[in-house]
């Protein structure tokens, strides 16, 4: 009896042993049918990609974000919103008239290179018939102006340009260098605003030029308007937003970057490899301008459209009709436009030989 429980304990075991068998070789079949089975395609997520083409042609990848409206790109339709809108502001401003030969203000840094490069575009583009000349003002600061300087000779050569190069010394018989050993840093800015603005009218007026297009830009306009808020200077506040100042005298001088923000000309000269000097004035440092600067792209990092709020804000302002504004002359002297007896250039000329002739004395 005890050997016919053995064998059937034996026979129940080898059962069991095939049955376990059976399972292994059964789960190892569906594991490597697994394995071998090709594996589901998860379909990708298209907003991605969607939101990385330019939402103007829908055929290349986005290259920009605008500031203005925060539009996503391409180059090439950056390129051309970014003109055209240029185009839209001279036209809406009437800023030109068809055989005007205007002076483009160049410094060789970014704002005046773009701004010759969009001016000769439009001009072919839109048959302006303008006789551009480039105009340039070397204010005499080693280091600097010196360099920049051959950056507008090589401008010249690219758009084909005539080119007049003026100099503080040989206007006033200063260089900015000089000016700034006689009266240190600060301040200097002042005498360098005021000779430039006459320097640039001057040179503009040896060459027969109509007209002077800067590229003062959006952000420039904005800063303007916050430092004449924080001056309360009110006849200045009441123009600096115009983009054509000096309309009813004989060398208006317009803006065709009114409406451009700075970010966007840095990115057209980057992205069209554009030969510009970027290296900033050594007596800029210490300019009051630097405060309101810094001020308005705190603001401008929160909500980029304060930008243009500011300066649509400038352009409402009004004075009273008891504020008296000045009455707008020629200087005594030099034959300048001015409200005063001498204007500010002189004045500020008649300073430096005082504080010259002080210096000599000791």
């Amino acid at each position: 009896q005890m050997e016919q429980d053995a064998a059937a304990a034996a026979a129940e075991a080898a059962a069991k042993a095939a049955a376990l068998e059976q399972e292994s070789r059964t789960a190892l079949a569906a594991a490597v049918d697994s394995a071998a089975a090709p594996v589901p395609t998860v379909a990708r997520s298209t907003s991605r990609r969607t939101l990385s083409m330019c939402e103007v042609c829908g055929e290349a990848r986005a290259a920009v974000k605008r500031s203005k409206n925060a539009s996503k790109v391409c180059k090439e339709c950056f390129y051309r919103l970014f003109e055209e809108e240029i185009h839209e502001t001279i036209m809406r401003e009437k800023m030109f008239k068809r055989g005007e030969t205007v002076c483009v203000a160049a410094s060789g840094g970014k704002d005046s290179t773009v701004l010759a490069e969009v001016m000769t575009t439009l001009n072919a583009r839109h048959d302006y018939g303008l006789l551009l000349h480039l105009l340039s003002i070397d204010e005499g600061i080693s280091g600097y102006r010196d360099d920049s300087l051959e950056t507008v000779k090589r401008n010249q050569v690219q758009y084909k340009l005539d080119l007049t190069i003026l100099s503080y010394k040989d206007l006033y018989g200063w260089s900015m260098d000089e000016i700034v050993t006689h009266i240190g840093r600060k301040g200097n800015c002042t005498f360098c605003g005021v000779f430039r603005r006459q320097a640039l009218d001057r040179g503009a007026t040896r060459i027969g030029a109509d007209k002077i297009v800067t590229g003062h830009n959006a952000d420039d306009i904005a800063e303007t308007v916050l430092l004449n808020v924080l001056r309360g200077d009110v006849p200045r506040l009441q123009r600096c937003t115009q983009a054509t100042t000096g309309a009813d005298g004989s060398l208006p001088r317009s803006k065709p970057f009114k409406h451009a923000y700075e970010k966007e000309i840095v990115m057209y000269a980057h992205f069209k490899k554009l030969d510009y000097f970027s290296t900033e004035c050594l007596y800029s440092p210490n300019a009051y301008r630097g405060f309101a600067r810094e001020f308005l792209k705190d603001i401008e990092r929160a909500d980029a459209s304060t930008v243009l709020n500011i300066i649509q804000s400038g352009e409402t302002v009004q004075a009273s009709a008891s504020f008296k504004m000045p009455t707008q002359g020629t200087c005594g002297r030099c034959g300048y436009i001015s409200s005063q007896k001498l204007c500010k250039a002189c004045v500020l000329l008649d300073d430096l030989a005082r504080r010259k002739s002080i210096v000599y004395e000791q």
